[in-house]
């Protein structure tokens, strides 16, 4: 057993290049346990490389890096080199979002599950439009419902949301004081 993580460590090149391949052309996150079904390793070996990798990308001039979210993989853009591939699509999503959008992400990220009521009145406004908005670009989604009368639907962020912000998960999000 020894031996052979040996050689697979030794062979880490290879292993750098199937997974590589396998993100980019998955176009999705791919979960760690089909990588290693794919490259026939353990999962915990498949883990020691995924982790060599994104070190790799994060020490390195590239304008990609590996994004790990809930032990699912994908190959991102940096986000400093957001505003060349705007440039090149023609889009400039990181302005997307209304200031009315922002706010009432901001609260859904920290207070989920969360009702509009509760957004509202945290806000101090409205907050329909801004919701809406966030639905269709599936930063949020409903999450449920409260269990009280009227049953408001409560609401929460997303993975599309972790990957728009490069957060691993919703623990990282920086402290509220």
């Amino acid at each position: 057993m020894i031996n052979q993580i040996m050689m697979d460590i030794n062979n880490n090149s290879k292993y750098f290049s199937v997974i590589e391949s396998l993100l980019f052309v998955s176009g999705e996150p791919v979960k760690i346990n089909q990588i290693a079904g794919i490259i026939e390793c353990s999962l915990n070996f498949t883990k020691e490389v995924m982790n060599e990798m994104m070190k790799n990308y994060d020490s390195s001039d590239r304008g990609i890096k590996i994004m790990n979210l809930d032990d699912k993989y994908s190959l991102v853009t940096k986000s400093e080199n957001s505003d060349y591939v705007e440039k090149l699509l023609g889009i400039n999503s990181r302005q997307s979002l209304s200031q009315a959008s922002i706010e009432a992400l901001s609260i859904i990220a920290y207070k989920q599950p969360i009702t509009r009521v509760d957004i509202d009145e945290i806000r101090g406004v409205k907050s329909d439009r801004a919701i809406y908005n966030l639905l269709e670009k599936k930063l949020i989604k409903e999450s449920g419902r409260l269990n009280v009368p009227g049953r408001p639907i409560l609401y929460s962020t997303t993975e599309e949301f972790l990957r728009y912000f490069g957060l691993e998960n919703i623990e990282v999000l920086p402290d509220l004081s």
